[in-house]
Parts: structure tokens; C-alpha cells; sequence
């Protein structure tokens, strides 16, 4: 499917914080708008190379005009800033959206610490969201929580952070990228470990991490009156389902959709992805409009014979159905394949399938 096109801007926080935003969407004006507040470890140009990040954001630019950014002292946002504090997470997300000016109201993506600025931005500003679809987030970070095994575990990782973040050896940080992807693969794993090395410096690494442990949204649940969806992986060793499970049971009239997963952020072959996928497009009305959104630009010729091809029918036998030759059934698949932007019909077939295209024509 053809995208538009990503440009990334800067925009100058009230602080003087420089912070990269890029949007990029399907390229269809219908489609809606989702901001994606910031979460640890982006890079607005890295994570589309990312077997970890990139199947997200291809998802969310599919269907969605999606906006997000790098968030401060991380990516291609200002990395020098002194305060990095969970208090500039609300602020820095009202920046980019004031910047950005995305169509309103529009759905509101919060993913892991994520989640605590998109619940502040819902609370502050109901008219502007539509949906608040929340993954992996939590109510209050790691050094609030009232386990204190689980705020001294969480503690060593930071000093250890702090300590071993800019080795070039990959095992120091090996220890930190295995909590979020405990089931990824070798290569999934070199490549959060190089995206680590690439986003974020050696001193930055710990002050973010710190950051996280003093969030809190506890008392801004109860004031959401938008509609929300809270889905979490059930093994999740960052933020624990039970963090999953009070933030749904805090909000009022909250969705809860639990995943089969022990990673923090799930990946492409996994079902918990599929699932997770599944869920965002219902909940926020989507996944009817899916179809058009991704086969908008085929003719109504090049739907028929693409419904013949997914109903299992032969070149010669979707000529005989359609009344036309079989040279010109070949000729439309190349308009189609290229369109689609697949290369034959085997891939074409997956494609329409995968992307819910209707055969009932």
C-alpha cells in the first residue's frame, strides 16, 4: 500500500526543549487522525528499519494520519536538556499537537509510559479525543508502586543503566532490552540494542528511566470521560498486568483486552499482535473502513478481478466470469499488483486477505 510520504518538523517546547514530530498516513484525506504520545526508545527515522518498531508504525500509518514524535533527551529530539522529569510529558504532547494541528477530535494512542500523558491530555482536553486507546501502560511508575522488591529490582536496573549503557559490549544492555522482549529473537534483540545505542546517550539513559518511576496518574482515572480501550500483555515483565488492570478498572466505562504475551512490545509474528491489532481497529470503528482506506485506489474492474483471484480463480477462469481475455486480466494485475505494491499474485492473495478485502462483490 502506497504511504504518504513522512516529514519530520521541530517544534520548541515553552522551555526552550527542541522536539522532532513527523505525521504520515495512507494517503487518503478520510482516514483518521491518531497521535501517538512519546514511550522509551524511538527514532523517527531508525523505527521504520526496526524489526521491533516498524511493524507498529506500517499498522498505525495504514489506517490512521498518524502523528508522534521523539520524546525530549531521546531520537531526533533535543538531547542536551536538563529537566527530563514526568512533568513535561503532558506540556511536550500539547507542543506537538498545537504544531502538528491533527484533525480533531482525534484517537489518542498512549503506549507504555505513554500512557500516563495520554490520560492527562484526555483529562485536560475531552473534545479533542475521540478514542484513548492505552497499551502497556501503568498508573504509577516503578519507584511508587508498593512492592518494594519490585522498586529495588527496578532501582539496580537504572544504577546499572547508568553504569554500563554506553559499553560497546551489547550484554549490559542486554539485561535491560530482555525485559521488554523476553521472547524476541536474536536479531529482534540486536537490533533494540542498537536502536538503545542510537536513541538515547550513556548519561540520559538513567535520568529518562528515573523519570518513569515517579509517574503518576492515579488521581486523573476517575476524570476520563472520553471513550478508552486498555489492552496488556498478560506476561508483561515492564509494566505488570496488574498495572494493566487498574488503569481499566479506574476509568470509567474502560474496555480491557489482555493478550497473550510475554513481551513488552509485541511482536510481528506473535498472535498477541494480530489481537492487539484486532482490537484498536474495532474499538475505535475502523476496521469497517479498513478496505477502503487500503484498496481505495483500485478501480471497480480491478476489485472484481481481485475478488475472483481471492476466491481462488484462474486467469482463464476470471476472464470467462468477467467477459474479458485472459491477456487482459493479466494486463489489469500488473495495474493491481503495482498498486498494492506486491509483485505477484500469491502475495496479492495474502494481501487482500490479511487487509480484510471483501469477496462478496
Amino acid at each position: 500500500m502506497a504511504l504518504s510520504q513522512q516529514t519530520i518538523r521541530f517544534v520548541t517546547t515553552q522551555d526552550e526543549v527542541r522536539l522532532a514530530w513527523a505525521q504520515r498516513g495512507p494517503g487518503v484525506p478520510s482516514a483518521p487522525a491518531m497521535v501517538k504520545a512519546a514511550n522509551w526508545i524511538t527514532h523517527l527515522e531508525y523505527d521504520w528499519e526496526s524489526p521491533v518498531w516498524r511493524h507498529w508504525v506500517r499498522f498505525l500509518c495504514e489506517h490512521f494520519q498518524l502523528l508522534r514524535y521523539d520524546e525530549r533527551g531521546c531520537g531526533l529530539s533535543q538531547q542536551d536538556v536538563q529537566d527530563v522529569s514526568s512533568a513535561n510529558w503532558l506540556p511536550d504532547l500539547e507542543a506537538v499537537v498545537d504544531a502538528a494541528r491533527p484533525a480533531e477530535p482525534f484517537v489518542l494512542l498512549g503506549i507504555s509510559q505513554g500512557a500516563c500523558a495520554s490520560i492527562a491530555y484526555a483529562v485536560r482536553h475531552p473534545e479533542k479525543v475521540s478514542h484513548l486507546v492505552l497499551y502497556g501502560g501503568y498508573v504509577r511508575g516503578w519507584a511508587l508502586r508498593e512492592n518494594p522488591d519490585h522498586v529495588r529490582e527496578y532501582s539496580a536496573l537504572v544504577d546499572f543503566a547508568e553504569l554500563a549503557w554506553g559499553r560497546p559490549d551489547p550484554l549490559y544492555r542486554r539485561l535491560f532490552t530482555k525485559r521488554f522482549l523476553p521472547a524476541g529473537s536474536e536479531e529482534q534483540l540486536q537490533w533494540f540494542d542498537e536502536l538503545c545505542a542510537r536513541t538515547v546517550r550513556p548519561a540520559m539513559a538513567g535520568r529518562l528511566l528515573r523519570s518513569r518511576g515517579l509517574a503518576d496518574a492515579a488521581d486523573l482515572l476517575g476524570q476520563v470521560r472520553v471513550p478508552t480501550l486498555v489492552v496488556h500483555a498478560r506476561g508483561d515483565l515492564v509494566s505488570p498486568i496488574s498495572q494493566g488492570q487498574q488503569l481499566a478498572a479506574g476509568i470509567p466505562g474502560a474496555e480491557f483486552v489482555q493478550v497473550d504475551s510475554p513481551n513488552h512490545i509485541l511482536l510481528e509474528h506473535e498472535p498477541a499482535w494480530q489481537r492487539f491489532q484486532d482490537a484498536v481497529l474495532d474499538f475505535t470503528g475502523v476496521q469497517s473502513r479498513a478496505e477502503d482506506l487500503l484498496f481505495a485506489n483500485l478501480a471497480p474492474r480491478e476489485r472484481e478481478i481481485l475478488a475472483k483471484l481471492v476466491g481462488g480463480l484462474s486467469n482463464a477462469e476470471i476472464g470467462k466470469a468477467l467477459f474479458i481475455s485472459e491477456k487482459t486480466v493479466r494486463n489489469q494485475f500488473t495495474r493491481i499488483f503495482d498498486k498494492l505494491g506486491v509483485a505477484n499474485r500469491a502475495q496479492a492473495i495474502v494481501f487482500a486477505r490479511d487487509h480484510g478485502f471483501r469477496v462478496e462483490e
